[in-house]
């Protein structure tokens, strides 16, 4: 049987947000200054996980920020190590005797499956062995170019960080581990969102992302698996929150930290920025 264990099976990649860019050209993403009450500081970055072709992300201002940054937060930080990341998923996926793909999802919504399975090569039955959120997972990237992931930002990030520590927000493991403490309704539900997302185009919104355009981002946060309240509690704001609590505590620990996480993270009322705002911190966009 081929291998259906991908390489980068990351929320990332499964919320189909930000999964492509056109040819590079000068990218102007988001950027905001924090400062705590006592005048402690931090950099928050929203990046792009893939794209067709590097991109020029590093303007002056986040260059800036970087160099004036003591260390690096990330959602992972062994992106770059693809077997550690794909041993891993094996491990939080592998569940014997499951029925067919199809038969997890609704009548209706089958052909839609049929197709996506074809596209990626994979059969009905090849997913026995495999939890639904992983399966999920899987297809969502039939048909990725592998290469894509490896100019994500988020790895341009952690190779400009140098000497300084890079800290990770998550982790692989943990991250993955969301999704294995889904319901198995729930996973149904991430499997119906895949599918349904399967065949929309993402270049408008790799646009967004290129121009800084949050409005654009917010409303993507609502559609999708994202707007399942469940979903969108444990995969989206519950992981914000969480994030929001370390890098408060970073910056109240004078670490100046530069903090890259996707994008869609940063939109909204329940992004990371408003949160911060909520705590007491000032937050002021500067690019």
């Amino acid at each position: 049987m081929r291998k259906l264990f991908p390489r980068l099976a990351l929320l990332g990649a499964a919320l189909a947000l930000f999964a492509c860019s056109p040819s590079p050209e000068t990218a102007r993403p988001a950027l905001w200054h924090v400062e705590s009450p006592d005048g402690a500081t931090a950099w928050l970055f929203g990046t792009i996980h893939s794209a067709k072709a590097p991109l020029l992300w590093q303007t002056g201002k986040v260059r800036q920020a970087l160099d004036d940054s003591h260390e690096i937060m990330v959602e992972v930080g062994n992106l770059a190590n693809e077997s550690e990341v794909s041993a891993t998923f094996a491990r939080l996926a592998r569940n014997e005797g499951q029925p067919p793909l199809s038969q997890r999802i609704a009548a209706q919504e089958r052909p839609a499956l049929e197709a996506l399975l074809k596209k990626g090569r994979y059969g009905d039955g090849d997913f026995a062995a495999m939890d639904t959120w992983a399966a999920a997972l899987t297809v969502a990237q039939a048909g990725a170019n592998k290469d894509e992931a490896r100019n994500g930002v988020d790895r341009g990030v952690i190779a400009a960080a140098g000497k300084r520590p890079v800290v990770e927000l998550e982790g692989a493991a943990k991250q993955l581990g969301l999704f294995d403490s889904l319901s198995e309704r729930e996973q149904r539900d991430l499997l119906s969102a895949v599918v349904a997302e399967a065949d929309r185009s993402d270049t408008d919104l790799a646009a967004s992302w290129r121009k800084g355009d949050m409005a654009t981002i917010e409303q993507e946060t609502r559609k999708g698996l994202l707007a399942d309240p469940e979903l969108r509690a444990v995969l989206f704001v519950g992981r914000n929150r969480d994030w929001t609590a370390q890098i408060a505590k970073a910056i109240d620990d004078g670490k100046q930290p530069f903090v890259a996480v996707g994008a869609a993270h940063m939109a909204g009322p329940e992004g990371i920025p408003a949160m911060l705002a909520m705590k007491g911190y000032t937050v002021t966009r500067i690019q």
